[in-house]
């Protein structure tokens, strides 16, 4: 390919796009059969991240695809996260559908702007929007859009719940925002909630002080009555609940909150439901959770994750809002009057994204999940989630067994244990720093990679399955190496 200046470099023939993108495929397909073969995680080593350090400044002349690839395989491709390997238990980070990254591909050689307009792209976000409305059965006339990801679906939903709560008590929260009200506003949430709900309470101008924090059950629940108790009492104090952040699928245990209970008592207060499925939604297609998961369909908002359970390349969130005039209403510039529904034929299309949300400029991030869901369908997906919650049953059973194991909590793809010794259980200070070894040392060992966290004040051991990849003996191994690392560090 010639390189003689900016526009040279700038057109490609059909033979460069073909002959190039044969190399990228090749590495891809490399990637992704490979990474069994390969450690599930390695830190990126000392002379590598010198090579990115000598690079302060842009390069001053072009390089050709050869070059920039080669430099991608030797610096970039082999120290991934780790998250397509099969052995990869941490984060709640799926491994791509290779028909999805394919549709990245594509996105971005149409890469429109999804404002809005009368193209191709927003019709089928559209169309996708209005397939995950009728999987959770949310009324028709709801509206939603795909976002970044968990964090600003519930920002995007929660700033609607803000506007409709401050036109309840006479307030314009667009034009005067919060300043100087008498009024108290609060965001109400369980002690499993994202740190999402925090920064969106900061960011709406609620403050994380204003938000009252329900505690859990013994399943590590939103307890009921404290909420019904939380609501009356700030109700009586003059307060505004702007909405209950439930969550369907925490990211520390699973715990799916108690939705349909939670729904009676936002009914009974008449305060906002938004629920944040980001994790847990997709279980709504399995065999084992639809039941738990059918009240999604009474929330007045809902945050979901298609990076995350559906196997599509990150970023892909997605927020889906009951109530579109309201929606509309709280990000929309254009004055009600000069509101229109679109022209089937006309430039403009229907309403604009960019009147539900923040964003002006808008990725195609709706195309890989319209191709996963086609190539899947949703008896695809009902199997893998199915078997992500096998796995994890089995890998909860297979800690049960031990004596040597402690099953801590068990919900959706996740499993949280402790390797616990008789000698040990007696000393949690130093069955604590056991476990935080043990984690530690599998991390940088290579052969798995599972995560940590906190539960009653005891370090734990966290898995979650979240991979069509991992097989029993994944499993298996898993529960067989912790054991193992656990004897060689005691």
């Amino acid at each position: 390919m010639s390189h003689s200046g900016t526009a040279s470099a700038a057109e490609w023939t059909a033979e460069e796009i073909r002959r190039v993108g044969h190399e990228v495929v090749d590495l891809i397909a490399y990637h992704l059969t490979s990474l069994p073969m390969r450690p599930v995680f390695r830190p990126v080593p000392e002379d590598t991240r010198a090579w990115f350090a000598s690079g302060s400044n842009p390069p001053e002349h072009g390089q050709t695809p050869a070059e920039i690839l080669a430099d991608f395989r030797a610096h970039v491709e082999p120290y991934p996260l780790g998250n397509g390997h099969p052995s990869f238990f941490g984060w709640v980070n799926s491994p791509p559908a290779v028909m999805s990254v394919f549709a990245e591909a594509l996105a971005a050689a149409m890469n429109p702007s999804v404002a809005g307009g009368n193209h191709a792209a927003v019709h089928l976000e559209r169309q996708v929007v209005e397939w995950f409305r009728g999987l959770l059965r949310l009324p028709e006339g709801s509206m939603g859009m795909f976002v970044s990801g968990g964090s600003m679906a519930s920002l995007t939903a929660l700033a609607v719940a803000r506007h409709v709560a401050a036109r309840k008590v006479g307030v314009d929260v667009r034009a005067q925002g919060l300043q100087g009200l008498a009024k108290r506003f609060v965001l109400v949430t369980g002690e499993g909630g994202h740190s999402c709900l925090r920064k969106s309470a900061e960011l709406l101008g609620i403050g994380s002080d204003q938000i009252i924090v329900i505690g859990s059950d013994e399943h590590r629940r939103m307890r009921v009555a404290e909420l019904e108790e939380a609501l009356g009492r700030a109700k009586r104090e003059g307060h505004v609940p702007i909405a209950v952040a439930a969550t369907a699928g925490t990211v520390n245990t699973g715990a799916i909150d108690p939705l349909d209970a939670l729904a009676d008592v936002c009914a009974r207060h008449d305060v906002w439901l938004h629920v944040d499925a980001a994790y847990g939604g997709p279980a709504l297609l399995s065999t084992t959770y639809a039941e738990e998961l059918h009240p999604l369909a009474r929330a007045h908002s809902v945050a979901l994750d298609p990076h995350k359970w559906l196997y599509v390349p990150v970023e892909a969130g997605l927020v889906l809002v009951s109530d579109a005039a309201a929606m509309r209403d709280t990000f929309s510039l254009v004055p009600p009057y000069l509101r229109t529904d679109g022209s089937a034929t006309g430039v403009g299309g229907p309403p604009w994204f960019s009147e539900y949300g923040f964003q002006q400029t808008r990725g195609f991030h709706a195309l890989k999940v319209w191709i996963a869901l086609k190539f899947f369908g949703i008896e695809g997906y009902r199997t893998l989630i199915d078997h992500d919650i096998a796995m994890a049953d089995r890998l909860a059973q297979r800690i049960s067994g031990q004596s040597d194991l402690d099953l801590v909590a068990h919900g959706l793809s996740i499993v949280c244990f402790r390797y616990a010794p008789a000698g040990l259980r007696s000393d949690p200070g130093r069955l604590d720093d056991l476990n935080k070894r043990i984690v530690e040392g599998i991390q940088l060992g290579g052969r798995a990679f599972l995560t940590s966290t906190m539960l009653e004040g005891r370090f734990v051991l966290r898995a979650c399955v979240i991979n069509l990849r991992t097989t029993e003996a994944e499993i298996d191994a898993l529960v067989d190496l912790v054991r193992s690392t656990g004897a060689e560090l005691a």
